[in-house]
């Protein structure tokens, strides 16, 4: 059975992960719209038991789950573990006694309550003393309203506001004013301010290394030299080399010998994780992150695919998307600086070609546009790849994250 799921990051006032919000839909043909609640929710909670665990997908968060009333009457929230889960109770779902005794039954039993797309009614104060999150939609809540529900909750100074559909910094700062303290959406993945921001000469240096790695046939001389001109480089190379997922039959005594135990297919991911941990020090970790998995996925998909001579471009097509929220600078400025094959250029800039059908896909997907990526992939004649790549990536991602951290 293959499971697709996407998941969406909250991040809190400081813009680091909190947990995911999790998308799903289940099969190719099975698109979520036309899936009711109930068996889309326990289908979710069939999948993440026995395909893969929830931490897979939240990286070891709290994965947050909607619920309708029959689910919640079900009991399906007691099958997750209550330190992994936030139940998300449906805006669907209708409040009445039935909801109010499951409301305080799994607040007895240690869970973390939410209201999603939360629309204000005066009843809903019967249930304050046990919920624990309000989502509030600002994309359709009016800002009286959300003023209105603000100053209803004063008096519950334990229930925490969530912004969620926050795709702007223009949103994210507005929200952050009125005192919300989680944001959901993709509002990190944009330019901040746009600005012009040099590179640092180690950037430049990678920049420079990005480029030679990008042709097919790599020049390891020029490769060589540029890694013995920085010793930063050069001690992560060694430290990237010397870990134990690669087996070496004797000491690494020179840059060039570590370039070679590496290969050029690993070569190419470290460079590109080094570039955007360089450029990015002062930007959420979760942009890192949503670059890494952009980059795995989109290579996972190209070797499915079969199509690209390099994958590895698709790698760096996927890392290079979000470069101008890492810069907080346009694209097309961002190209001008960075030395990459006009194939990689014209997918980032136009939109166009192999590498950008791969692009729009996993943004489709990421997004949990369930009929879009579905026809994206029929296109690309993909199918029950894309979920196991989504996974992969995420998994890959989580160790590469762990190694730079460590680092």
């Amino acid at each position: 059975m293959y499971f697709y799921a996407a998941r969406q990051p909250i991040l809190d006032r400081n813009k680091e992960l909190i947990g995911y919000e999790l998308l799903f839909r289940d099969g190719v043909d099975n698109v979520f719209p036309n899936i009711d609640g109930d068996e889309a929710t326990s289908r979710l909670i069939e999948g993440s038991q026995f395909n893969f665990g929830l931490e897979d997908l939240t990286d070891n968060k709290p994965a947050y789950i909607n619920f309708t009333l029959d689910t919640l009457l079900k009991g399906y929230p007691t099958l997750l573990n209550k330190n992994g889960v936030v139940i998300e109770i449906l805006e669907t779902v209708q409040p009445g006694k039935r909801l109010l005794a499951i409301v305080k039954d799994l607040k007895e039993k240690g869970y973390t309550l939410a209201l999603d797309d939360y629309a204000h009614q005066p009843v809903w104060r019967h249930f304050y003393p046990f919920i624990d999150i309000i989502k509030v939609d600002f994309l359709t809540c009016d800002m009286e309203t959300v003023k209105t529900i603000i100053e209803d909750l004063k008096p519950y100074p334990h229930i925490k506001l969530l912004a969620e559909k926050v795709e702007t910094y223009e949103l994210y700062n507005q929200a952050f004013e009125l005192g919300f303290e989680y944001f959901q959406g993709f509002f990190f993945s944009k330019p901040e301010m746009v600005q012009s921001k040099a590179l640092p000469p180690s950037g430049m240096a990678l920049a420079e290394l990005l480029y030679e790695t990008s042709s097919v046939e790599m020049d390891l001389k020029k490769i060589t030299d540029v890694f013995e001109r920085d010793v930063n480089l050069s001690y992560k190379l060694l430290r990237y080399s010397n870990s134990a997922a690669f087996t070496r039959r004797s000491e690494i005594n020179t840059i060039k010998q570590a370039l070679i135990v590496l290969g050029a297919a690993e070569i190419k991911k470290l460079l590109s994780l080094l570039f955007a941990a360089q450029v990015s020090a002062d930007k959420p970790l979760e942009l890192i992150r949503l670059s890494l998995t952009r980059a795995r996925f989109c290579e996972l998909l190209a070797i499915s695919h079969g199509k690209l001579k390099d994958t590895g471009m698709a790698f760096l097509t996927g890392m290079m998307s979000l470069m101008d929220a890492i810069l907080d600078e346009e694209m097309d400025s961002v190209m001008l600086k960075l030395p990459l094959s006009n194939e990689i250029k014209t997918a980032l800039l136009k939109n166009e070609g192999l590498l950008a059908e791969y692009l729009n896909l996993v943004t489709l997907y990421e997004h949990g546009d369930w009929q879009a990526a579905n026809d994206k992939a029929q296109q690309l004649n993909l199918g029950d790849e894309v979920p196991d790549a989504y996974h992969e990536a995420l998994n890959w991602v989580s160790e590469q994250m762990r190694v730079m951290i460590d680092s």
